[in-house]
C-alpha cells in the first residue's frame, strides 16, 4: 500500500452527516497508530464500514479489492475466561475481535477460536467462586472451609430431623399446639441470649477474634448433640432444645461479628463487597453439598426409628471432628493485619531480637489459637491499663511514678500481682493518657520490652536481680537507669519501625485494645 493512502485524511460516515477528521502532520507509524484507536474506540467487535469478511477465516476483502492479510494491532484484551485481540485488514476501517494464546500473552502465540471447554469451564468456576484481587492463602482457605460447611450443614440437618421426631412430627400423636409453643419459647429465650453475649464480648471479637470464633464453633458443634438426643429424652425436649439454640444463637452472633474482619484480611484492594459476595455463593453451594450429605445418610439408614436414633451417635462424632478440624484450619490460614496488644508484642519482640518486622503469616503463626485464652508464660509480662489498688507497687518503681510530667503520654512501672498463688508475680505495667495516640501506643511498649529484655539479663546474674530489693536506693538507681536506657532506644527505633511495618502491611493508625487496655489517665497538675 503507497504510504500516501496512509496519509489521506479519513471521512466517517455516520447517520447524521459526514464529519471529516482533521489531519495533523505526524509520521507514517503514528498515523497507523492513530487510526487503529480510532477504530478501536468506535467499534468493540467486528466492525465493517465499507468493507466485507470473506470465508477465509481471518482475511477480509474491501469491495472491489483483493484479500489483504489482516493485521494485529499492538495491544491484547484480558477478559475472565480469554484473552482476545484485534485484527485490522490494513485499508479500511474493518476489526475482527478473535481468541488468542493466553501463554504467548498476545505476543507471537497462535491465534484460534476455542481454547478448550474443560479450560473454559475452570476458569467460569473459579471466577463464580473466587474473588480476583485476593492473597495467596485465599484458595487454601476455601478449600478448608468446604470441609466445615459440609459437615457443618450435614449435622444441623440431621439434628432438626432428629427434632422433628422428638415433637412428633410425622405421628400420629403428636401435638402441633405444644410443639409450636415450644419452639417459639426456645427461640425466644436464644435470641435473648444471643443480646446478652454481643453486648458483654463485643471488644473481644477484635482483640481475640480467632479464639472467640473457635471458642463458639465448639459450642455450636455441642448445641448440635444436644439437639440429637431429643428423640432419646422426648420429655426434655423443651431444656435441650433451649439449651441448644442458646449456644447456636451465641455462635452465629461470634460469626456475623468476626466475619467482615476475615474478609478483609484477604482484600489485596477495596474489594471487600466482592469477596463477601463470593463468600456467601461459597456458603449456599457448600451447604448445599452438606444438605445431599446427610440426605445419603438417611437413604443409607432407613430403619426403625430407634435404631436410626441410636446410628446419630455413631455418625455424629466423625461428623463433628471433621467440622472443628476444617474451621481450625480455616483460621489458620487467616492473616489480621491489624493490630493488637498481643501481635504488637511479637512484632516488637521479633524487631528487638532479630532487626526486622515480621509479616501477618509469621505473626499469625506464632500467636496461634488459643482455646481457653491461655498463653505461655513469659518472664516479666507486660499489662496495659491503669494502676489497680489490689497489686504492689514497689517503692523504687512509685518514685519513677511522681517524675511523670503533663508532655508524658504514657508511664511505665512495676506491679507485683497476687493472683491464685500466693507467690506475687512481677509485671511491667503499661498506663496511656488521655489523648495519646497509636504511635504513642507503640512506642510505650516497645520501651517495654526494652525494659523486660535488661531485666531478663541482670536476673540471669546473681545478685543483680531487682526484685528482692524492695525499697533500697540502689534498686531505685537501677530501675531509674533501665527506664533511661529503654526510653531511648524507643524514640531512636520508632520512627524506622513504624515505617518498616506500614511497608509489610499492618494498620498501625489505631491499635485495638480490649476494655481493660483502653482505660487511660488524666495527668493533674497539683
Amino acid at each position: 500500500m503507497p504510504s500516501s493512502s496512509l496519509l489521506q485524511t479519513p471521512t466517517w460516515n455516520f447517520q447524521g452527516g459526514t464529519y471529516p477528521i482533521t489531519k495533523k502532520p505526524i509520521p507514517i507509524n503514528q498515523n497507523l497508530f492513530l487510526r487503529s484507536v480510532l477504530v478501536f474506540s468506535l467499534r468493540t467487535t467486528t466492525t465493517s464500514l465499507d468493507c466485507v469478511p470473506s470465508s477465509n477465516g481471518g482475511r477480509f476483502e474491501e469491495k472491489g479489492s483483493l484479500p489483504i492479510s489482516p493485521i494485529p494491532l499492538p495491544f491484547v484484551v484480558k477478559g475472565p475466561t480469554k484473552v482476545s485481540r484485534y485484527l485490522w485488514d490494513g485499508s479500511s476501517s474493518c476489526l475482527k475481535l478473535v481468541t488468542v494464546d493466553s501463554d504467548s500473552d498476545g505476543g507471537s502465540g497462535a491465534l484460534s477460536s476455542d481454547n478448550g471447554f474443560c479450560r473454559l469451564f475452570s476458569i467460569v468456576v473459579r471466577d463464580f467462586f473466587i474473588p480476583r484481587h485476593v492473597k495467596g492463602d485465599y484458595l487454601d482457605y476455601v478449600k478448608w472451609k468446604l470441609l466445615h460447611r459440609v459437615f457443618s450443614s450435614a449435622l444441623q440437618v440431621l439434628a432438626t430431623q432428629a427434632m422433628f421426631k422428638a415433637i412428633g412430627v410425622g405421628f400420629s400423636s403428636s401435638l402441633p399446639s405444644a410443639a409450636a409453643l415450644n419452639w417459639v419459647l426456645k427461640d425466644g429465650l436464644g435470641r435473648l441470649s444471643r443480646c446478652i453475649y454481643t453486648a458483654s464480648l463485643a471488644t473481644a471479637f477484635d482483640t481475640n477474634l480467632k479464639r472467640v470464633r473457635f471458642t463458639t464453633s465448639i459450642l455450636f458443634v455441642a448445641s448440635i448433640g444436644l439437639e440429637l438426643l431429643t428423640p432419646t429424652f422426648p420429655r426434655y425436649f423443651l431444656l435441650l432444645a433451649t439449651i441448644a439454640n442458646i449456644a447456636k444463637q451465641i455462635s452465629l452472633a461470634c460469626y456475623l461479628a468476626t466475619r467482615s474482619a476475615v474478609h478483609q484480611s484477604f482484600a489485596i484492594i477495596d474489594n471487600l463487597g466482592d469477596i463477601s459476595a463470593k463468600a456467601q455463593i461459597q456458603t449456599v453451594c457448600f451447604d448445599i453439598l452438606g444438605l445431599m450429605l446427610a440426605a445419603l445418610v438417611n437413604m443409607l439408614t432407613e430403619n426403625p426409628r430407634r435404631q436410626q436414633a441410636g446410628l446419630y451417635f455413631f455418625v455424629y462424632p466423625f461428623f463433628a471432628a471433621m467440622d472443628l478440624f476444617g474451621i481450625y484450619q480455616t483460621l489458620k490460614h487467616v492473616h489480621l493485619q491489624t493490630l493488637t496488644k498481643d501481635r504488637l508484642e511479637i512484632i516488637l519482640n521479633t524487631w528487638i531480637e532479630c532487626g526486622y518486622v515480621p509479616s501477618p503469616a509469621e505473626v499469625s503463626e506464632k500467636e496461634g489459637i488459643s482455646i481457653l485464652g491461655v498463653k505461655g508464660k513469659h518472664l516479666w509480662p507486660i499489662r496495659i491499663g491503669c494502676l489497680n489498688s489490689k497489686n504492689q507497687i514497689p517503692k523504687w518503681s512509685m518514685k519513677t511514678i511522681q517524675c511523670v510530667t503533663g508532655e508524658d503520654y504514657y508511664f511505665l512501672c512495676m506491679e507485683i500481682f497476687k493472683g491464685l498463688k500466693r507467690t506475687g508475680q512481677h509485671r511491667i505495667l503499661l498506663s496511656m493518657r488521655e489523648g495519646s495516640e497509636a504511635v504513642h501506643v507503640i512506642m510505650g511498649l516497645l520501651q517495654a520490652c526494652y525494659i523486660r529484655r535488661a531485666l531478663i539479663v541482670n536476673s540471669s546474674n546473681p545478685g543483680t536481680s531487682i526484685e528482692d530489693s524492695n525499697g533500697s536506693s540502689s534498686a531505685f538507681l537501677d530501675w531509674s537507669v533501665i527506664v533511661e536506657d529503654s526510653k531511648r532506644f524507643a524514640e531512636r527505633d520508632v520512627s524506622n519501625l513504624v515505617e518498616q511495618m506500614l511497608g509489610m502491611g499492618w494498620v498501625v493508625k489505631s491499635i485495638l485494645l480490649s476494655t481493660q487496655e483502653q482505660a487511660k489517665y488524666t495527668f493533674v497538675c497539683d
